[in-house]
């Protein structure tokens, strides 16, 4: 196991071919500020050039995985929408969807606004009994600005998510596993070892085959089904040379 320490607001660390990244500023349920937007996108910019590396977990530190964003940076700026386009000048949330390597998230506590959003990024979801999901931000005057009025419905479904996204309503674990926000549920302690085995598992899948594959769902489902076989069909043939 590698452990290096070089960001303020996560925890990294190489275990074989799995990176393991955790939010780490539990003081504030680790909410999402600058700070941690530039360590993210800096553990992600290693993640995705480290030919070592075949799956990512993700976790929070601390009793919940993240209660979204920290709304205090909020008062250091002209105004709420300012505020938000700072943290989101760079692009963390498009490194999630377009990594080739499969990424775990493994949520526990509070999976808020944010928090939500990281993890309907990653492909498959662990989450513990428990776990309280909303996506609050309608009752701030705000909406989702993190892809989560894109990833939600493909997740739940419209109408699911518009009840999600128009009353900010917080549901429990297993709403959100009959939802589609979460692929699996684990027993509090056992969450990280469960994660830990998934993304082993996945670490040790042919790299090449996993990255074709989730580049055909990134791109497959924006088409129309007949060019989406063609697709498919190419890529395959690709795969088989």
């Amino acid at each position: 196991m590698t452990t290096s320490s070089p960001f303020e607001t996560l925890l990294f660390q190489k275990d074989g071919a799995v990176a393991h990244i955790s939010l780490n500023r539990p003081k504030v349920v680790n909410a999402y500020n600058i700070q941690m937007r530039d360590d993210f996108s800096e553990a992600l910019l290693a993640v995705e050039i480290d030919p070592e590396v075949r799956a990512v977990l993700i976790t929070g530190e601390g009793r919940g995985f993240c209660a979204g964003a920290d709304l205090t940076e909020f008062g250091s700026a002209p105004s709420q929408v300012i505020a938000r386009r700072v943290r989101w000048e760079r692009d963390v949330w498009g490194q999630l969807v377009n990594l080739d390597k499969p990424i775990v998230a493994a949520v526990h506590g509070y999976c808020i606004g944010s928090g939500l959003e990281i993890a309907l990024l990653c492909d498959l979801r662990i989450a513990a009994e428990g776990t309280v999901f909303a996506l609050p931000e309608v009752q701030l005057g705000m909406i989702p600005a993190a892809g989560g009025t894109q990833t939600l419905p493909r997740a739940a479904g419209r109408p699911q998510a518009l009840d999600l996204l128009l009353t900010g309503r917080r549901i429990g674990a297993e709403e959100a596993l009959a939802m589609g926000l979460v692929t699996r549920l684990a027993a509090p302690e056992s969450l990280r070892h469960k994660a830990w085995r998934l993304a082993n598992e996945l670490a040790e899948r042919p790299a090449e085959a996993v990255a074709a594959l989730k580049r055909l769902l990134r791109h497959g489902m924006d088409l129309d089904l007949p060019e989406a076989l063609d697709l498919e069909s190419r890529v395959a043939a690709r795969l088989a040379v």
